[in-house]
Parts: C-alpha cells; structure tokens; sequence
C-alpha cells in the first residue's frame, strides 16, 4: 500500500490537498449588494461622487465597502474611477453609491450635457483621474 496515493486511488494527491486551505477574504458583489443589480437611482458612469461625512465623522460602524467610498470620495472621484479603484465590478459600485446617496452619505453630481456636448471640465478632471491611476 505504500505505492498508493491519496485514498487508495494510484493518482498523487494535488499538491494544495493536504494543506489547509485558507478561508477567502473576498466578498461576492451580489452578496455586499444584498442581490440587487440595478442601483435605485440613475446616474452616469463618468458621474462625480463626493464625500458629505466629515473626516472626524465616525465611520466605523458602516460597512467595508461604505468606508472605502467614504474615504475615496474625500477628493471628488467619478462613478468610474471608484469602481477601478475598489476593483470592484461597476454595476456594484452604482449600488452603493445609489444607497449611499439616498442615506445622505455622499453626493452625486450628473454631468450636465449642453445638446449632446460633453462638458469639458467633467472630461479634464477625469482624464486626470486616469493619469493619477
């Protein structure tokens, strides 16, 4: 029997069978969303989020996810930008910025388009972003 692998089979076990596996530290997007994949209400990718909370304002008993926007939003980032950012899917993200607005947490400010004309302040600031990543 010293010939044989693992469980009586002649296969070798895989070499991460025998060591314990450890438990994953990441969250389903579903599951921090709670299910839900449209956000509650509509707003752009390129939209620009900012932070309401103070930076002596506690945090601590809001969410993972919750605190991490907080934080980047302290500058004012794009829907966009705080996805990559989080390395979180987009769809995600406007979840929570869409729940985060609606308790009064952050702001969302639309781009406002003059007749199909992006606005050109709105396309500096995150072509700026983009530089920074």
């Amino acid at each position: 029997m010293s010939g044989q692998g693992w469980a009586g089979d002649s296969t070798p076990p895989h070499p991460s069978a025998s060591r314990p596996q450890k438990p994953s530290s990441l969250v389903r997007p579903y599951a921090v969303t709670g299910g839900r994949t449209a956000p509650r209400m509509k707003f752009a990718m390129e939209a620009l989020v900012s932070s309401v909370t103070s930076e002596y304002q506690d945090i601590s008993l809001l969410s993972p996810e919750y605190q991490a926007i907080i934080q980047l939003t302290r500058n004012v980032r794009s829907v966009a930008e705080i996805s990559a950012l989080l390395r979180q899917p987009l769809g995600v993200v406007r979840v929570l910025i869409a729940d985060m607005a609606s308790e009064g947490l952050i702001r969302v400010h639309q781009p406002a388009l003059d007749a199909g004309k992006p606005d050109l302040n709105l396309l500096e600031r995150v072509l700026s972003g983009l530089r920074r990543l």
